[in-house]
């Protein structure tokens, strides 16, 4: 029974997401490697990656899976038959789920002791907080010059700023719904839906991800498109700064919805103990030190400093929205299918 249903998962697996997948992979004898499943955005210099094969004799085999919600579900869907040993990507907007499904296995990694406690959700240490990447709307600030720049949700909707805001469909994209969330935040059960509807008659544009909004849509990214405002990240205007040394671009903070990203070693991992080491190295200090400037990301640990254009055009927000995850868990496809027909119908 366990092997048909070992072979049904993989087989659904492949159906939904085009990939080739076997219930078990050959290595070569001897060799020690970890496979890390991944979000599209992972990158690190590849010299750490040298530096810790290494000092440990551990391949890390990064295995691209889409983004944070595409992530979730294609764990989730092989939780019988892992295709990994380790996952890096799962976000504070879908980790209810991974962990209400079974998808990690308990470790604490001693790593996470030097700040990515502050994020933790579940005493058993299912999930270790790799970095913290807040979802604000940004600005292309040369736009606003005679018109007054937004300060905040309630501007988004004002007829001044009409045709002006692009933003991530909530159904296919992360930041997306890290907006959605914030706006239930922000106006409540009660609200959220009206202010939707005033967003959709001033004129916004839906996307299926950030890479269109940012790059294709967003007057103030090398794409310059046609909208001077878009979902993006806090940590966007310091890949915008310009030869004078300003940023071209700025998040508005009160605007801003917490997104944590997280590793955790997959039940069911072919290498648990290797595994739990790459875990420990995702937080450690060097690649900490790392996330910055190859993922735009800010890192967990306490006491990393950020590249200096950071400092000056994109500080992590002091505070930020969030959402208790029992209450995304349980009302995100409600809230969802309610924002479809808001403003797809």
């Amino acid at each position: 029974m366990m092997f048909r249903r070992v072979l049904t998962t993989v087989t659904a697996f492949a159906l939904l997401t085009g990939c080739s997948v076997t219930a078990t992979e050959t290595q070569p004898p001897g060799a020690r490697v970890v496979t890390l499943v991944t979000h599209d955005s992972f990158a690190l210099t590849p010299e750490l990656l040298d530096k810790f094969k290494g000092a440990t004799g551990i391949t890390i085999k990064p295995l691209a899976s889409g983004d944070a919600g595409e992530v979730t579900n294609k764990l989730v869907l092989t939780k019988d038959a892992p295709i990994g040993d380790v996952a890096f990507g799962v976000d504070s907007t879908f980790a209810s789920r991974a962990l209400k499904e079974g998808v990690f296995a308990e470790y604490a990694s001693p790593e996470a002791q030097k700040g990515a406690q502050r994020y933790q959700l579940d005493p058993p240490n299912r999930l270790h907080a790799v970095d913290v990447g807040d979802v604000c709307v940004n600005i292309d600030v040369a736009a606003f010059k005679d018109i007054g720049e937004p300060k905040g949700y309630a501007d988004l909707a004002d007829p001044k700023y009409k045709d002006m805001l692009v933003v991530e469909d909530p159904a296919t994209s992360s930041p997306g719904l890290a907006f959605l969330l914030g706006t239930v935040d922000e106006f409540g059960a009660d609200g959220w839906t009206d202010y939707w509807t005033r967003l959709k008659a001033n004129g916004v544009k839906v996307v299926s991800g950030w890479e269109e909004a940012y790059t294709q849509d967003f007057s103030g990214s090398a794409g310059k498109g046609p909208r001077p405002i878009v979902v993006s990240y806090a940590s966007s205007p310091s890949a915008e700064i310009g030869d004078d040394g300003a940023a071209r671009t700025k998040a508005l903070l009160d605007t801003c919805y917490r997104q944590v990203e997280y590793a955790g070693v997959l039940n069911g991992a072919r290498n648990p103990e290797d595994a739990k080491k790459v875990v420990d190295f995702l937080l450690g200090e060097q690649v900490q030190a790392d996330v910055p400037g190859q993922m735009y990301v800010y890192p967990s640990r306490e006491g990393v400093a950020l590249p200096e254009a950071w400092t000056k055009a994109a500080p992590l927000p002091a505070t930020a929205r969030s959402l208790p995850a029992a209450d995304v868990d349980a009302k995100r496809e409600q809230w969802v299918q309610q924002w479809r027909m808001l403003v797809q119908s």
